[in-house]
């Protein structure tokens, strides 16, 4: 049934509610990469390119399992991604943990049963009741310089490619803004952080990496899928990080958010779309300035006709955080 090279299940952190879940991982031949610090750019290289290559397992059955609770099973997709987004009927988390843990591990439909020596773990955010809104954040020069707005994205391929994550630097001030913003305008508030970047799944283990190297807070990373030009699967209807807000404010009806995002690319007008249509959902919109003259000009021209709901191109995390502090979402 299996090949005889080790295998892996990539489990990325989740999220849900005390009654549904949303779990995303991979499944793949174990290439045994290791994102360690002091690694050279060879090394780097080569761990980049094994996560782009890496072999997928695909169409194999794959069960998720709570404490206590009967395993839920789907099956992995012709990447070998699997998802889960199911309902229960009983609560999944009565002692209100903001984390919740669980097993993911390959299944013999068969016999019914998991295959004990390939189990590994997996973990789900499960939003407090006491949190006075959300953070979404997109991760590419909002938080670490990624250079998106670089002629061909040369300097994406650079930083990326050539550098590991222990070689990179978050943008000034962000890591102390964002651990503000997780605790609000009290120690009581424990406010969810979603990171939701158009990278593609196989850069999930660097930029796990790269934010608990410098201490971000804990949070899903919303990837998407890596398309080449002979991907033959229907493209998506709407824009990947579209998607994910749209299903953050509908799994969170009582969670108002801040968006986080860049000047970069299309954050201006995705977020504003998305604050168009939900004014009572969105508490304030940050666009990190990239320093490209043509960029800005025309976000600013999106900001200036823009009046639904609070929204600041910045320069430095000090910027957004005194706008915070004047709206009472930080102390």
């Amino acid at each position: 049934m299996f090949r005889k090279k080790p295998l892996r299940i990539n489990s990325y952190l989740g999220y849900g509610t005390n009654t549904r879940i949303r779990a995303t991982g991979r499944a793949l031949e174990d290439e045994n990469l290791n994102f360690d610090g002091n690694t050279g750019t060879l090394k780097t290289l080569w761990n980049i390119f094994k996560q782009f290559e890496s072999d997928e397992i695909p169409d194999i059955e794959v069960a998720l399992t709570f404490s206590n609770k009967p395993p839920i099973i789907t099956v992995t997709d012709a990447e070998g991604y699997y998802h889960f987004d199911k309902e229960f009927q009983e609560n999944l988390n009565p002692d209100e943990s903001e984390w919740i843990s669980y097993i993911i591990s390959f299944y013999r439909k068969q016999k019914k049963q998991i295959i004990n020596n390939n189990v590994f773990k997996g973990e789900m955010l499960i939003p407090k009741q006491s949190a006075a809104y959300g953070v979404i954040s997109d991760i590419d020069d909002t938080i670490l310089h990624t250079g998106v707005a670089s002629f061909f994205k040369w300097r994406v391929i650079a930083n990326t490619f050539f550098k590991n994550f222990d070689k990179r630097l978050p943008l000034e001030g962000t890591v102390d803004f964002y651990k503000k913003l997780r605790f609000g305008k009290s120690t009581k508030e424990v406010n969810p952080i979603f990171y939701v970047s158009n990278s593609p799944w196989n850069l999930y283990d660097y930029l796990t990496a790269f934010l608990h190297k410098h201490a971000f807070p804990k949070g899903p990373i919303l990837l998407r899928d890596f398309r080449t030009p002979f991907d033959k699967t229907p493209k998506p209807k709407a824009p990947h990080k579209y998607s994910e807000i749209l299903n953050l404010l509908a799994l969170y009806p009582n969670l108002k958010f801040i968006l986080i995002g860049d000047s970069g690319e299309k954050d201006a007008h995705i977020y504003t779309e998305i604050a168009t249509d939900h004014p009572d959902r969105i508490l304030a919109i940050y666009l990190r300035s990239v320093n490209h003259k043509r960029k800005e000009r025309r976000i600013l021209k999106i900001i200036n006709s823009f009046t639904i709901v609070p929204i600041l191109l910045v320069h430095s995390s000090d910027e957004a955080e005194q706008h915070a502090r004047a709206k009472g979402y930080i102390n």
